[in-house]
């Protein structure tokens, strides 16, 4: 069950236990191994999340994003390269005004996706509101500050983290996270909606074929519905 934003204040510190970190260690080191290999193609990615800020748990997604655009056969040829498999191919896109990604799901909890469309800026800010950390900062262990799906800001601490809600202080956290608070606002927004209406439909999801190119469907949608075709050029 997901779990609801916080709309009070709220602010606590939460101490892991071994098997805490171990579980942290080992996701982090999966992450490490994605991104070592798109490092070698010279693909630099992030990984953003729970993985990126430290407060994982079973569930945890490995979610790493290639934040510009880049050609899929690169992509694919670098996770080949190091004997990534991949379980399957999409394109998704959010709503009409937000660029269409492509995702490689690699496993159940594990993907790589990366925008076939400019971001807006407020887009590219989305992942440093969840918190966001390079290969760098995996292999120095850093753990990074952000905003979890319950609303709650999470700040790494020596023994785990400090967890606050960041309603009402908006302002607050888009200065410690460095992004504008449009996009800070532009989350809570979201978050509680879904939170009001429940989990919310995608424009477009389409499954690639074995034969289909990233760039093949992402051309074939643009000529089929104009909402795609508005979208590819409207920051060009």
């Amino acid at each position: 069950m997901t779990r609801k934003p916080a709309i009070r204040f709220e602010s606590k510190d939460v101490t892991y236990n071994a098997g805490r970190w171990t579980l942290l260690k080992k996701f982090r080191q999966k992450a490490t191994q994605i991104m070592d290999a798109l490092e070698k193609a010279h693909l630099e990615a992030i990984v953003h999340g729970s993985i990126a800020r430290g407060d994982v748990n079973m569930k945890s997604d490995i979610d790493v994003f290639l934040p510009y655009q880049t050609s899929s056969f690169a992509l694919e040829t670098a996770l080949a390269q190091a004997s990534i498999s991949l379980n399957k191919r999409l394109i998704v896109q959010a709503t009409p005004s937000y660029a269409m990604k492509g995702y490689v799901e690699l496993d159940e909890n594990t993907s790589v996706s990366f925008p076939m469309m400019k971001m807006r800026n407020i887009e590219r800010e989305f992942y440093r509101f969840g918190g966001e950390a390079n290969l760098k900062d995996l292999r120095g262990d850093l753990r990074v500050c952000g905003v979890d799906k319950r609303l709650m800001l999470i700040e790494p601490t020596r023994e785990g983290h400090r967890e606050s809600t960041i309603y009402g202080l908006e302002n607050e956290v888009a200065k410690l996270l460095q992004i504008s608070v449009e996009t800070v606002l532009d989350r809570v927004h979201a978050l509680l909606r879904r939170d009001e209406v429940g989990r919310t439909g995608v424009f477009i999801k389409k499954e690639l074929s074995a034969a289909e190119t990233f760039e093949m469907a992402l051309e074939r949608l643009a000529d089929q519905n104009p909402a795609v075709r508005r979208r590819l050029t409207s920051l060009s």
